[in-house]
């Protein structure tokens, strides 16, 4: 996977490097707002355009960027995270349902792509115009959810979970509103003006609207991380200038959450106290969705044990966890038996063992580790507050996806997944000169997978319009020419037609989620 190569002499960013910025800044706005209208998809459209321009933006970018991603010098981080990758691709091989673990692995794919393009732009010294991006991009998921909050109805908005905006969740909105903070306030304290600044207010009023524990938790994290490094780093320590900056940053917070408080909204909570009730139950694991959490760690848990090396394949949680349920598990989808709630468990770290295995998932824990280490590194070793506080919204960041994504999916979603790592990749330390250097054959692989999950999200919204505007077999047909992994088409086709056409259909939608009750009673009769 690496080469050695002589160093080279750090040079100013190139044309081509000039548009990936531009590329990356374009796709980090975009993967946020970008969405279908199609409303019988209620979660994949929402989804599948976010994929669909996480990929596009992660293959340009890198293409764009390639020559400067092959200068960069190889660390631990990288080797970790390609072992993660290529143990995640023989765990999709083996799969039950490939279609949903090639999606789940194009995901990581990009994800990675997007890591070292954000450090390629770093190294050409356009880390700031990105994390500016960045940051507007956390901004405008948070002012969609607050348009939805004070009354805005649009179509790009989901109905189901407000306040999501163009996330289609609250708890999405949430959870990049808590890693998302720390790039707010890098903002905010680098800001020689109060617009700047005002992030961090839009920004925590979102998070309190969301009313989700999870990424509550997670802001808590956030801000302790910035109050120790405020102590830890001598730069920080003494300059009065960020303390002066920090105070107005706390004075901002404040008004964001007396303005969520206040302010009369459209939402509608049963509880007569509906934030209040959420701060007592944050830490509540007895009843409930904190109840419901556990039960679901426990027989997921179990399920890895059973496939310990390899797991039962990316993104196939959903396909494998019914059979290994606990009985009455509030996990279930009680109106389509067989089927769970949600295509992923309530947990990145009990995803990615019981999905991936217990390799991977050390793995992919020790890329996060190195990455804080190194946090903590630039945050001692820094000069000035500056640098400080680049290292200090590195730590927030991870901390924050950390703790969200214990008790929530976080990095298994495009949008997350885009902006973490380029976050990441752009507030790291430059890359360390000499050594190994990656090889081009190497990427050239990765940007391959990256490209086939841009092409597969796109066949999928093509499947998918077809399926929510036209109602006759012959279109319904093509549909699942173009989508043969669409459960939903195939046991759509498995009930209308002859026989010979029902079965042929009944047999794929079984095959894609064996456990499903309506494709095996489908499937009956059918035969092999």
């Amino acid at each position: 996977m690496v080469a050695s190569v002589v160093d080279t002499q750090t040079i100013g960013p190139s044309a081509a490097e000039r548009l990936a910025l531009r590329v990356m800044q374009l796709g980090a706005i975009a993967v946020v707002l970008v969405v279908s209208t199609f409303n019988v998809f209620e979660l994949d459209r929402f989804f599948l355009p976010k994929e669909l321009a996480l990929h596009l933006t992660a293959v340009a970018a890198a293409l764009l960027a390639f020559r400067g991603i092959t200068r960069l010098s190889v660390t631990r981080v990288d080797l970790l995270l390609i072992g993660y990758l290529l143990l995640s691709t023989l765990s999709a091989a083996m799969a039950t349902n490939r279609w949903l673990a090639m999606r789940a692995l194009a995901i990581s794919v990009s994800g990675a792509l997007i890591f070292w393009t954000s450090r390629a732009l770093r190294d050409a010294g356009l880390a700031p115009p990105l994390l500016g991006a960045l940051t507007l991009a956390v901004v405008l998921a948070a002012v969609t959810s607050l348009l939805q909050t004070y009354g805005v109805d649009i179509v790009l908005f989901s109905e189901s979970r407000v306040p999501g905006g163009t996330l289609g969740n609250r708890n999405f909105v949430a959870h990049i509103a808590a890693f998302g903070l720390p790039l707010c306030m890098l903002a905010a304290f680098r800001a020689r003006s109060f617009f700047r600044s005002i992030s961090v207010a839009i920004v925590t009023a979102s998070l309190v609207l969301t009313r989700s524990r999870a990424a509550w938790l997670a802001f808590a994290a956030v801000m302790l991380v910035f109050f120790v490094a405020m102590l830890v780093s001598s730069a920080l320590r003494r300059d009065g200038r960020t303390w002066r900056r920090l105070a107005a940053i706390l004075i901002l917070a404040g008004c964001g959450v007396a303005a969520a408080l206040l302010i009369p909204n459209t939402l509608r909570w049963r509880s007569r106290n509906p934030y209040l009730e959420s701060i007592q139950r944050v830490a509540d694991y007895q009843e409930g969705s904190g109840r419901g959490r556990l039960v679901q760690y426990q027989q997921s848990l179990w399920m890895a044990v059973r496939h310990p090396l390899f797991g039962v394949g990316p993104g196939n949680w959903a396909v494998e966890y019914p059979a290994h349920a606990a009985r009455r598990d509030p996990s279930l989808n009680e109106s389509e038996p067989g089927m769970t709630f949600n295509p992923w468990p309530s947990s990145d770290w009990v995803a990615l063992v019981a999905e991936r295995g217990f390799p991977a998932a050390v793995l992919l824990a020790l890329v996060v580790v190195f990455i804080a280490i190194g946090g903590v590194r630039q945050l001692i070793s820094a000069v000035d507050a500056e640098e400080a506080l680049v290292a200090t919204a590195l730590l927030g960041t991870v901390v924050g996806v950390i703790v969200a994504g214990l008790f929530d999916a976080v990095l298994l979603a495009a949008v997350p997944s885009f902006l973490v790592w380029a976050a990441v990749g752009a507030l790291r330390s430059p890359s360390p000169r000499g050594g190994q250097r990656v090889v081009g054959v190497a990427l050239i692989a990765v940007i391959v997978i990256a490209a086939i999950g841009a092409a597969r999200s796109a066949m999928q919204i093509a499947a998918m319009q077809i399926y929510a505007t036209r109602g006759d077999r012959a279109s319904l047909e093509r549909a699942a020419r173009i989508d043969p992994g669409s459960y939903r088409l195939q046991l759509r086709l498995a009930r209308v037609g002859g026989r010979k056409e029902r079965c042929q259909h009944a047999r794929a939608a079984h095959d894609l989620f064996p456990s499903a009750i309506a494709a095996t009673e489908a499937s009956r009769g059918c035969g092999e």
